[in-house]
């Protein structure tokens, strides 16, 4: 059934898939091979070259003077056994690889195609297993694939609301994979996506906990592994990876000096593990006491039997003289910790509570980290790419246009299609965030039609401040203008709030815009789709001056000049 392939079949730094063939280790690029690295860092190939990440904060190199320590150092022996392959794992010839299945280990749950190639011979030996349970592994005969050996996992289901516990199963089964082999006695892996799309797991998130959890136990059990092949079989998947594994796997100082900046705030425990700060139990040492030299004791005294208890009472006094009160004290209450926090922020809470007076609503609480960004964004994204939301589409309240004069993508959002009163918030909130998620990844451009918009009620800046907060400080950062045509003086005021109390860096970049000419200057009339109402309120806002519609194709011309 398979036939080998010779190494011309691998190209792109990237091996692909060709088929029924079997393809060897050596025919595989490392992390490591002069062909992965055939561009220079600043190329725009490189995977160092698109290093951007949502896990990042809004700054890569600023440290602020300090030194950082790489939290996963240059390590050539464990670069040296990472291979990337775009195509199906068990095409390689290995000693193992990995099916990606659920507790039952039935075949129409399983790594698409693995059953197929391996013959029934795998469902039959699967079968006598009794289950697996998420993040374990077991373990079979390979039958008709290259590899010697199956090594089945269970991935976790994905919800917003067990996200550590979710991150934590995926970590203990790629370990679970890892112990496996090495207690079998076998040294080369080839392990595809453990998360699936059926399961809701975020791809980039799940990859961090991938990467970070192999690195991790290379660290300790590298000399009883040979080769780890991270398998891809889409195109979104490679890059991921291409982008990622750097960070992990950096090949020398400079890759390392990069990855400390770009690397997430949390990159887990000494397993790959997430740490979860409240469980921790701090157990501080006894303080140093100096030992003075003991006095000599004067005669033994028989003690009254009324007075025993009472000098065991006082030689436990003299006990706890020599422990510090915190000893093997818990770390502070969660909800204390948290109260502490909005005390600190009581000083600019006075400011807040004076723009909710002024009516532009509650814009108060502690900012956000760019991990506690990264993760509210993630959540929002896993929970709007498992709903329907085409009803929110159908109001044609945020859409794509074109790109506009300088080549950048244009999101369009038209203020008076936003009825406030039968819209439901989160539903519209889990709607840009997906829409916005393709475009945020690179400059991009905002066009708002203010026009006929004050006659519908308007979301108040608390609410913009959050909805600012999910999108992340990617958006932030790739946010090149926001075009407002039609302004008012009460929306120049509230823009003005979001420039003062909320961000003023965003928020600077609005661009007011009185007329749809001056519009089209930066953003061309064929790149946009521009509802009827804006035309005729364009026409009423400026009487007409200097411009004629089309009213069949709704192009508008400049009036010609007496």
């Amino acid at each position: 059934m398979y036939q080998r392939v010779d190494t011309g079949a691998t190209r792109g730094g990237v091996a692909m898939d060709t088929g029924d063939v079997v393809v060897t280790l050596d025919q595989v690029p490392r992390l490591s091979d002069a062909e992965q690295r055939a561009y220079g860092v600043g190329h725009p190939s490189s995977p160092l070259s698109y290093f951007s990440d949502p896990l990042t904060s809004s700054s890569g190199a600023e440290t602020g003077g300090n030194v950082l320590v790489s939290r996963f150092p240059v390590d050539h022996d464990i670069n040296s056994k990472i291979y990337l392959w775009r195509g199906n794992p068990w095409n390689l010839e290995v000693d193992a690889v990995v099916n990606s299945t659920n507790e039952s280990l039935d075949e129409a749950h399983s790594s698409p195609g693995l059953h197929a190639a391996a013959g029934p011979g795998l469902a039959e030996e699967c079968a006598t297993l009794g289950g697996c349970r998420t993040g374990m592994a077991k373990m079979t005969n390979a039958y008709d694939l290259p590899a010697r050996k199956v090594i089945h996992t269970v991935g976790p289901k994905y919800a917003v609301k067990y996200h550590t516990a979710a991150e934590n199963a995926l970590s203990h089964g790629y370990r679970s994979c890892l112990e496996l082999l090495i207690e079998s006695g076998l040294q080369s892996i080839a392990m595809g996506c453990i998360y699936t799309e059926a399961k809701n797991y975020p791809r980039e998130p799940a990859a961090h906990v991938a990467i970070r959890t192999v690195r991790r136990l290379l660290e300790k059990q590298k000399d009883k592994i040979t080769a780890v092949v991270f398998c891809t079989t889409t195109s979104s998947d490679t890059d991921i990876y291409k982008r990622l594994l750097p960070l992990y796997f950096p090949r020398d100082e400079h890759e390392e000096e990069i990855a400390v900046s770009k690397l997430p705030a949390d990159v887990g425990d000494e397993n790959g593990e997430t740490v979860i700060d409240e469980r921790k139990i701090r157990i501080k040492p006894l303080p140093a006491v100096s030992v003075s030299a003991p006095k000599p004791s004067a005669a033994p005294v028989d003690s009254p039997v009324a007075d025993v208890g009472l000098t065991a009472r006082r030689n436990s006094f003299k006990l706890d003289s020599y422990l510090d009160p915190a000893f093997m004290s818990l770390i502070k209450d969660p909800d204390q910790r948290r109260r502490e926090q909005w005390e600190k922020a009581a000083p600019v809470q006075s400011r807040f509570n004076c723009a909710k007076l002024l009516g532009f609503g509650d814009l108060g609480g502690p900012p956000l980290s760019a991990a506690e960004e990264y993760s509210l964004h993630s959540r929002y994204l896993a929970k709007a790419n498992s709903l329907n939301l085409s009803e929110i589409g159908e109001m044609k309240i945020v859409y794509r246009g074109g790109v506009d004069s300088e080549g950048r993508p244009v999101m369009v959002v038209v203020g008076a299609h936003f009825l406030l009163r039968c819209l439901d918030l989160e539903r519209f909130v889990l709607y840009v965030v997906k829409e916005f998620e393709s475009l945020i990844q690179k400059p991009y451009t905002i066009v708002y039609f203010h026009s006929a918009a004050n006659l519908q009620l308007q979301p108040d800046l608390g609410w913009m401040k959050r909805l600012q907060q999910i999108l992340g400080r990617k958006h932030q950062r790739n946010l090149h203008a926001i075009y407002v045509l039609h302004p008012t003086l009460g929306l120049r005021a509230a823009i003005f709030a979001l420039q003062l109390f909320v961000d003023g860096e965003v928020w600077k970049k609005v661009v007011y815009v009185d007329r749809l000419l001056q519009l089209f200057r930066y953003v061309p009339r064929e790149q946009l789709t521009i509802p009827d109402f804006v035309f005729q309120h364009d026409l009423e806002v400026n009487g007409g001056k200097g411009l004629i519609v089309d009213p069949r194709t709704k192009h508008i011309y400049q009036r010609p000049s007496a």
